[in-house]
């Protein structure tokens, strides 16, 4: 697995890393989940790079981009992202968001269609109820009680990490994602990333109705689904009946489920048949 080459560029206000997976073909700019960084990709670009080039952001707020104390919603990130596209040159790229990354990825193909060659929303993006939202944020707590927590090593941390019951089986990949987002502090180490961002970012997106962008999105649009719950199969990102009203509603969507991962291993475990749909989709 290759390490990518970082850089930093512009956003808008804001200084945000890129990691860059060197390739042939129309680039594509991935987009990460509410807590995670650019590293969550690493597994993705061992399968779609050298054909591909892969161009992974960390969000203002995470990994090595700025950290900015307000500004954490959709409408900054597609800001940040249009700024980083004019920084790098690009007229247009494929959008790939997780998770949070899903749902600034439909908004930005929805509001800037000329920027986006395709999209793929990898377990994201859909409209969730109100309850279906908290049983998610139940079953993301310990990514976000991490958060703010003094570690007496990174050594600790990693062993803290691996007791969490839904990202295994443990990699390479797993550990270095982690390790790359953390900072010594007085005590030991702790996660480079402010519990108090993430709040407002999750106020933020309770108020976003993904549904109504549905029918502004005129590229096309791969839907990766996972089959499986965190702590169960009520906190699904993508509900059956969600990705149904998505396939229909999005003018020109299809869908992938992935079967056998949940939200995370959807992008951290190896999957051949999950890139063998995302390349057959890039090359349709």
């Amino acid at each position: 697995m290759s390490e990518p080459i970082m850089k930093k560029v512009k956003g808008d206000g804001a200084e945000i890393n890129l990691a860059i997976w060197e390739g042939a073909d129309t680039p594509i700019l991935c987009v990460h989940g509410i807590t995670a960084n650019c590293r969550s990709w690493d597994v993705l670009a061992a399968a779609l790079t050298p054909k591909h080039r892969m161009l992974a952001m960390d969000l203002r707020g995470r990994g090595r981009s700025d950290k900015p104390p307000s500004g954490y919603s959709l409408e900054q990130h597609i800001r940040d992202i249009i700024g980083l596209m004019d920084d790098m040159r690009l007229d247009r790229a494929v959008l790939m968001g997780h998770s949070l990354g899903a749902f600034i990825s439909l908004v930005f193909g929805a509001q800037h269609p000329e920027r986006v060659d395709r999209i793929i929303l990898v377990d994201g993006g859909g409209k969730l109820s109100a309850d279906q939202l908290d049983e998610v944020f139940a079953a993301i707590k310990p990514a976000l009680d991490r958060l703010g927590q003094v570690f007496p090593s990174a050594d600790a941390y990693i062993e803290a990490m691996k007791s969490a019951p839904y990202i295994h089986p443990w990699s390479p990949a797993i550990e270095g994602y982690y390790r790359y987002e953390l900072e010594a502090v007085d005590g030991g180490v702790r996660t480079n990333i402010d519990a108090v961002h993430i709040q407002e970012e999750s106020a933020n997106i309770r108020k976003v109705e993904p549904d109504q962008f549905y029918a502004k999105v005129r590229s096309k649009v791969l839907i990766l689904r996972a089959t499986e719950g965190l702590l169960s199969q009520n906190d699904l990102l993508l509900p059956e009946p969600v990705v149904e009203t998505m396939v229909r509603e999005i003018p020109d969507a299809t869908r992938f489920d992935v079967e056998g991962v949940n939200h995370y291993g959807i992008v951290f475990q190896p999957n051949a048949a999950r890139d063998r749909a995302i390349l057959s989709f890039l090359e349709a």
